[in-house]
């Protein structure tokens, strides 16, 4: 298995989803999962979903800079991700450190399903406002 190859296609996925329906990362999460979003731990799929359809921005857009991945045992991965998210509303292509920009953090612990697909275990979220 190509493990980079794996996460950058997760990744492609997961952001496609954040950005267009946010409510759409449910089948990505278990209810063993545990989402560290701003320092605040939420466990269970529905419990992250709610925590992520809830955050005030709707509309946005990432915009990945690295996908860095380590077979982790067992079949698991962990994929740490940074870049940039846009925010709708700022029309303005403004540099990394501007305002309307904000860095951000993911990291994801991935383990295997019986299905051959992977679903998230451990998720850490955290923005970085410039």
């Amino acid at each position: 298995m190509d493990t980079d190859a794996v996460a950058k296609a997760f990744v492609e996925h997961y952001y496609s989803a954040f950005d267009a329906n946010r409510a759409g990362l449910a089948n990505l999460y278990q209810e063993g999962s545990m989402l560290t979003f701003e320092g605040q731990k939420i466990q269970g799929s529905q419990n992250i979903v709610a925590t992520l359809t809830s955050i005030p921005f709707q509309q946005c857009k990432h915009n990945i800079t690295t996908v860095d991945c380590q077979s982790s045992g067992f079949g698991c991965m962990l994929v740490f991700v940074s870049g940039n998210l846009q925010l709708a509303g700022e029309h303005h292509a403004l540099k990394f450190s501007q305002l309307n920009f904000h860095s951000l953090l993911f990291i994801f612990h991935l383990m295997p399903t019986q299905e051959g697909s992977f679903y998230v275990l451990n998720d850490i979220f955290r923005l970085s406002y410039a």
